[in-house]
């Protein structure tokens, strides 16, 4: 059997290069803060792989997207050992922007912080009078640079993300930047209406996008998964407050709470954690993992 070491690994993924396509494995890693923690969510990387999968499928009528299998059997021997199991996704190769694409239906998070400062969001005047948690009149777009692991995205208005684009592609930089943006709100606004009519509030997510050989834009990456968005449950909804979460800023709110806990998370923390990311994604897709 043919070994494959990654050629990249984020706080949560690990890339292997097959030559024409490319394996990302949702490892049962955890990150907050922009520390990855050191215990390990099992079952974790299961979630966030096989509900991208789900909303790929779902918004493939809006943009290309770069998936090709989560199927193990559709892949190389060493990706059906039992610890890939559905974790792994075979994909198309691309040219990653450098930018992720940051959406927000609903104030909250840093987000609710600038507004209380400012009344604006990432340079973006709202409203007076917005309360935390409240729907946003129209949904905004913030997208943020991409840093190196360790380092922390900087929020940048739609004009700078033009700027990041054009010296990236000269010549471009508009067209990616409106393709980017108007995708973006596009499969957040299809997802986060479906998604409420299954009783989830999608608050935020950030998406990815990069361009195939044609220079097309691909949506690539996870999709609207517990480790790239908000979500709230829909029973219990009140502005006014911080949210419930399906997501991890139940360990967020737990590591604030606990500023001596050097990240490490407590047993009943990491059940908590697994089976509100099993509750989403079953409530999402119909499902059982």
């Amino acid at each position: 059997m043919k070994e494959y070491t990654p050629i990249k690994e984020g706080k949560v993924r690990e890339i292997y290069d097959l030559g024409d396509s490319l394996i990302m494995v949702a490892t049962d890693r955890i990150s907050a803060f922009d520390v990855i923690l050191k215990n390990k969510i099992v079952d974790k990387g299961a979630v966030l792989t096989q509900m991208s999968k789900f909303w790929f499928d779902f918004t493939e009528d809006i943009i290309p997207n770069h998936l090709i299998s989560v199927d193990n059997a559709d892949m190389p021997e060493f990706f059906q050992q039992e610890q890939f199991a559905k974790k792994a996704t075979m994909c198309k190769k691309l040219e990653m922007l450098p930018i992720e694409c940051i959406v927000r239906g609903y104030i909250t998070g840093s987000g609710w912080k600038s507004y209380q400062n400012d009344g604006t969001v990432c340079g973006i005047k709202l409203p007076e009078g917005l309360k935390e948690s409240d729907k946003l009149p129209e949904v905004i777009y913030t997208p943020s640079t991409k840093a190196e692991l360790g380092d922390h995205d900087i929020n940048i208005s739609y004009e700078e993300s033009i700027d990041v684009l054009e010296k990236a592609y000269p010549g471009h930089g508009e067209e990616y930047a409106k393709k980017a943006k108007d995708a973006t709100i596009a499969v957040y606004k299809k997802c986060a209406e479906y998604a409420l009519s299954r009783g989830i509030i999608i608050a935020d997510t950030k998406f990815e996008f990069g361009l195939d050989e044609n220079g097309e834009l691909v949506l690539g990456d996870e999709v609207l998964t517990p480790d790239s968005s908000r979500f709230w449950p829909l029973e219990g909804y009140e502005p006014g407050k911080s949210q419930p979460s399906y997501d991890k800023q139940f360990v967020r709110d737990w590591l604030l709470a606990n500023p001596d806990s050097d990240y490490n998370l407590p047993q009943d923390v990491i059940d908590k954690t697994i089976e509100k990311y099993k509750e989403a994604y079953t409530l999402l897709t119909g499902k059982e993992l």
